[in-house]
């Protein structure tokens, strides 16, 4: 396994809609996975989108603490370790909230972003089977935020008042004088 070089905001490969993966199964798809679990471990990340690794692949992993989970307003039972090739993702519900996020590509920055409350998403793991699952709460916003990624969009694209995008020690200085108020 090898730690990958994270593309940060800027780097064309972040911007362009990644390619289909052929063969879920092959060789160097696991071996993609592999890396890209180790760099996720290594940045302390959520998820990981190949395009982020300088891959223009439509391949996602992440996992969601259970702790999070439920601050984030999901059951708190978190989602293990998953990983999705070629993931679609069909809205259920049309109610949206807005939350913090950050990202890797993104070092030392965060805002609000709105992402839709219910969702259903399809993907293959490296076994080529395919899985279906639902999600809610921060479930969906991960989910949304990395496959975000392989259609080329960063989550300040999705921000709607750019007051709240900023570096993530002054913000959270903001928002901790306002919990005061």
């Amino acid at each position: 396994m090898a730690l990958l070089k994270i593309a940060r905001m800027g780097n064309p490969v972040l911007n362009v809609v990644a390619e289909p993966v052929e063969d879920p199964t092959a060789p160097e798809v696991r071996q993609l996975v592999a890396d890209m679990l180790e760099t996720m471990d290594d940045a302390n990340g959520t998820g990981l989108a190949a395009p982020q690794v300088h891959v223009s692949k439509r391949i996602v992993v992440f996992f969601v603490d259970g702790g999070r989970d439920a601050r984030e307003g999901g059951e708190g039972d978190g989602v293990p370790l998953t990983i999705m090739i070629n993931p679609e993702i069909e809205t259920l519900s049309e109610e949206m909230e807005t939350g913090i996020e950050g990202c890797l590509s993104i070092p030392s920055m965060m805002g609000d972003v709105p992402r839709y409350t219910h969702i259903r998403y399809w993907a293959y793991g490296l076994d080529g089977k395919r899985f279906e699952r639902e999600a809610s709460g921060f479930h969906a916003r991960v989910v949304q935020h990395e496959c975000d990624h392989l259609d080329g969009i960063l989550y300040p694209h999705r921000i709607e008042d750019m007051k709240s995008f900023g570096f993530n020690d002054e913000l959270m200085r903001t928002f901790q004088a306002e919990d005061e108020e």
